[in-house]
């Protein structure tokens, strides 16, 4: 039987790259997405190196024209198009609303929104006619809980929950099968590569919650093979569920935001990160509410 076949957008690193060695050992024809040659060439010997394969393509899902291309490309690789598309590519932009400037608000609401929903207009012509197919968008509990400092991320992930539930609605009947993802904190160069994106203005009243947010994006977590599981999971199961959350924080974060007074975790929440002090009593629960991300 031919191996079904999978494109991975944001494949090169940190879960995208954990999706596309879980998928490929489980026989799965991973076509995993890139920005440049260099990349390509280290994601197919990453992955060659565990004893799995994988078939490149360039993509920036920034670009509209990149994106025509490359699923023109995919196309021509998978008898007119691929199975199942796992959105995984994104960024994190920080910083309070007032800090972040128009362009960078674009460049977030692009790549983390609008891209996703380019890439199910270019494969969904295709699963609907064969009345089969997936599409995977790897969200985050920010996708369901707001943070200060993180308001616009939350808002390219929240956006995307959005539009993934309806998408969900409109594909059903045709036989195409729309699956959300919602990790907590887990080791990613996302969060590096956020706190290179951090307001470096010196006149802003948060530049101290700045300077603590640096060692916060950059802290150890775990690895993203639990969200790789969860994506072979929405993919292979027949009733796929509609949103898997994934890690404990997540689901506790998910839990006490819908159970306590709004007022009570927006001061849990600016607790943890440095805009309110804690009383001993209550730094539990802020601990609690630091652990959210993608």
């Amino acid at each position: 039987m031919t191996p079904r076949s999978v494109v991975v957008t944001g494949a090169g690193c940190g879960i995208g790259l954990a999706i596309t060695l879980e998928l490929a050992h489980a026989g799965y024809d991973v076509i995993g997405t890139v920005r440049t040659e260099e990349k390509a060439e280290a994601l197919r010997a990453a992955v060659a190196r565990t004893g799995a394969s994988v078939r490149t393509v360039l993509l920036d899902v920034a670009d509209a024209t990149s994106s025509v291309r490359a699923f023109t490309e995919i196309a021509t690789m998978t008898d007119g198009g691929p199975w199942a598309v796992v959105n995984n590519a994104g960024i994190a932009q920080p910083g309070a609303i007032e800090d972040v400037d128009d362009e960078q608000v674009r460049q977030q609401l692009e790549i983390n929104l609008v891209a996703p929903a380019r890439i199910a207009r270019l494969v969904l012509p295709t699963m609907r006619a064969r009345r089969a197919g997936r599409i995977v968008n790897i969200s985050s509990i920010s996708g369901r809980v707001s943070m200060p400092l993180l308001g616009w991320y939350c808002a390219s992930k929240q956006g995307l929950e959005a539009i993934t539930d309806a998408l969900r609605m409109e594909a059903a009947p045709f036989g195409v099968k729309v699956v959300l993802v919602e990790p907590g904190a887990f080791g990613t160069d996302i969060w590096e590569r956020g706190a290179t994106r951090l307001p470096q203005g010196t006149a802003s009243p948060y530049r101290d919650r700045y300077e603590a947010a640096d060692d916060l994006l950059k802290r150890e977590l775990p690895g993203p093979r639990p969200v790789a599981r969860a994506v072979l999971r929405a993919l292979s199961a027949p009733r796929p569920l509609p949103r898997y959350l994934v890690g404990n924080d997540a689901r506790s974060s998910a839990v006490l935001d819908a159970a306590l007074p709004t007022a009570a975790t927006d001061w849990a929440k600016q607790v943890a990160i440095g805009l309110r002090t804690a009383p001993r009593a209550a730094q539990a629960l802020s601990r609690l509410r630091s652990r959210g991300g993608r």
